[in-house]
């Protein structure tokens, strides 16, 4: 259903840490643009854990009515709880949302049978396509391939972002999911490597800064052009590694903003880049030949 490269959409603030609507429409117009495949809203990278439900709601129609079909919008609903991401889930179906990416419930440390429990919960109750959205450095859980494999099963969900990075781990769930599920890398630095072993675009945040790169790279990926992909890679790979060198998307808001993007704007308890690592993120922008 979606493939390529598909952007972690940061979410354009004032100063104020209220939503630059103004941007947002412009945001949105140079990703098309750019042939960006698909937007992810209120994600990781939107600072969903700082968004108000209402806001959410808010972000996602806007970006919906913005798009007007040209490219999927999926929508990030995640939280720790399942209630609370069924309420969020139904917000972003209201939208007019085209999937939504739901992130494994952080701190509570669930088993793997509560993991299972909670997706199915969330896929009988909701009728949008799920994305599954793996990513235990930042949520202290891990989904492992034997659940992905039970979850695959359920109708409804379609996909996973794994963000672990291994490829391993890739592999051994294509091998035990059917055709119908599909996998997505959700690390920049390893979606080369991934797809090449059989995912089927990522979920990025690299995106945000070089779009058309993104783009290009994942394009000639899937059309077999192993070549030209790598080149393209090798040309991001800072961009990859230091759009992290503090917690995302601290640095990618600062590198779109030095762009002429989007204003500074970010939400306590995150702040703007650190004079100290200003300079190592303007070398990975140049880099990628992104300025």
């Amino acid at each position: 259903m979606f493939k390529g490269s598909m952007v972690a959409m940061v979410t354009p603030m004032h100063d104020d840490g209220s939503i630059d609507k103004e941007t947002l429409h412009e945001l949105v117009e140079w990703h098309i643009q750019s042939k960006t495949e698909a937007i992810i809203a209120a994600g990781t990278t939107g600072e969903s854990a700082t968004l108000e439900p209402s806001e959410q709601f808010e972000l996602i129609s806007l970006i919906v009515k913005q798009v007007a079909g040209r490219i999927p919008v999926i929508a990030g609903t995640g939280t720790n709880a399942t209630r609370t991401t069924l309420a969020l889930t139904e917000n972003a179906k209201r939208a007019g949302a085209d999937a939504c990416l739901i992130v494994t419930p952080y701190y509570n440390k669930p088993t793997q049978h509560g993991l299972f429990q909670h997706y199915k919960t969330i896929a009988d109750n909701i009728g949008l396509p799920i994305i599954l959205y793996n990513v235990p450095a930042r949520t202290a859980c891990d989904l492992l391939p034997e659940t992905v494999e039970q979850l695959s099963k359920i109708n409804g969900i379609i996909g996973i972002k794994e963000a672990t990075g291994k490829i391993e781990r890739t592999q051994e769930i294509i091998q035990r999911c059917n055709s119908h599920f599909t996998v997505y890398s959700g690390d920049d630095a390893t979606t080369l490597a991934l797809m090449l072993n059989g995912a089927k675009g990522v979920i990025s945040v690299t995106a945000n800064v070089a779009p058309l790169k993104m783009h290009e790279m994942c394009e000639a990926v899937l059309h077999g052009n192993r070549l030209l992909a790598e080149k393209i890679n090798h040309e991001l790979m800072l961009l990859h590694q230091r759009l992290f060198i503090e917690s995302n998307p601290i640095p990618t808001k600062w590198a779109l903003n030095m762009m002429g993007k989007i204003p500074a704007g970010i939400r306590l308890p995150l702040l703007p880049l650190d004079k100290k690592y200003h300079q190592a993120v303007k070398e990975a922008m140049q880099n990628a030949g992104v300025e």
